[in-house]
């Protein structure tokens, strides 16, 4: 079999969602490819976040903040479909030192546009009444927001759907159709689609989706667990962490690192992370792993000790070297388009993605600066280090 689409969407999940929906706003004849079900991979394993208070400024922070706003003008009417939730969120301290640490970074994120209150530790009860008192400080973000992950992928291509996109699943992409360097399509397992723009927005298999039209892309994944606990009331306002989190976000290791990461969800259940390691694609669930988020979670809200837990799921998270996504036009494979390496932001991320994207794509000037995120960007490094 074989088709024809004015761009081709690699990938099911909210980054494919998203590209699909605002591609095919713009009139774009669209068509997604998915080797699995809707939202099976990488957001499937995502808490949903909408965060700017992991955020150093620069960058990420400017698409983060970017973002936000489109979810909440551009997508406005469609938030209830996917669970939007302007929470806020509530990040603390448990020493002197990491008060100290918080203050500093809440003062560059003040600097840098996002709204924060810092906290003091006898205050912190007046926005977790649940809370541990043994906590030093903390600082508040009233522009954290939360989604339903897998919501928010269905509706977006469903959306898509309305306006004429194509959503094949169970497919998996074979190979590229090329004319010389040109990428004019691509080979599927159930056909070929010709195409004058592919964007590949695999998650954390881009990488291996950029090597067929060979080029490189340094995407590994980055496994983490959340823990689900039984429905409860109102027990926790806000999205609460530890300080230490904002650290492992950046980190590099490939060891495991944990913090805790405590909210609660619209049906009741309170959503529990974090961990982060690099061991490839191993779905073995860790145990120990789970156990120290419980206990990060009862030191940060001592009323969750009794509290049951309904299951555990993992997911692997697209993780880039510099810690940026790539998103943008792949001069290395003219066609090419990658929307890809968010980590753990991608959620939080994508609908900003795809609005700068659908903007390149159609030759308009986009809303921010692409440059810092371009695809190339990793060859640069690798030629400077090979002339050294």
């Amino acid at each position: 079999m074989s088709t024809h689409a004015d761009v081709v969407v690699i990938g099911g999940g909210a980054l494919g969602a998203a590209c699909a929906y605002f591609a095919a706003r713009q009139g774009l004849q669209v068509h997604v490819v998915e080797r699995g079900k809707i939202a099976s991979g990488t957001t499937s394993g995502g808490e949903g976040n909408l965060l700017v208070s992991d955020k150093e400024a620069g960058p990420e922070l400017a698409l983060s903040l970017y973002s936000r706003d489109v979810f909440r003008d551009d997508l406005a009417e469609y938030g209830p479909r996917w669970e939007f939730q302007a929470k806020g969120g509530l990040v603390v301290a448990s020493t002197e030192s990491g008060a100290e640490d918080l203050a500093r970074l809440a003062s560059r994120q003040r600097a840098a546009g996002i709204e924060v209150t810092n906290v003091g530790g006898a205050e912190l009860r007046d926005y977790e009444p649940h809370i541990a008192p043994t906590l030093r400080a903390g600082a508040f973000y009233p522009q954290d927001a939360q989604v339903q992950p897998m919501l928010l992928a269905a509706h977006l291509l469903r959306l898509a759907r309305h306006l004429g996109a194509v959503v094949q699943t169970g497919t998996a992409v074979t190979g590229f159709l090329r004319r010389g360097d040109q990428v004019t399509g691509v080979q599927t397992s159930a056909g070929t689609i010709s195409t004058g723009a592919v964007v590949n927005a695999a998650g954390t298999w881009a990488g291996a989706v950029a090597e067929l039209a060979g080029v490189d892309l340094p995407i590994l994944p980055r496994r983490g667990f959340v823990l689900v606990t039984e429905p409860l009331p109102l027990t926790i306002h806000h999205k609460v962490y530890a300080g230490e989190y904002v650290a492992n976000v950046l980190s590099s290791d490939e060891g495991l690192q944990t913090s805790p990461v405590i909210e609660g969800t619209a049906s009741g259940t309170v959503l529990i992370g974090s961990s982060r390691e690099r061991v490839g694609f191993d779905r073995t669930v860790s145990l120990p792993v789970l156990a120290r988020l419980a206990s990060g979670a009862v030191a940060l809200f001592p009323t969750l000790a009794s509290v049951k837990v309904m299951r555990s799921y993992l997911g692997f998270r697209p993780y880039c070297p510099d810690h940026l996504p790539v998103i943008g036009h792949d001069p290395r494979a003219p066609g090419l388009w990658h929307a890809s390496g968010h980590e753990g932001a991608g959620i939080g991320l994508s609908v900003g993605t795809a609005k700068l994207l659908t903007q390149a794509l159609v030759g308009q000037a986009t809303d921010l600066d692409l440059a810092p995120f371009r695809p190339e960007r990793f060859d640069d490094v690798h030629e400077q280090r090979q002339s050294a």
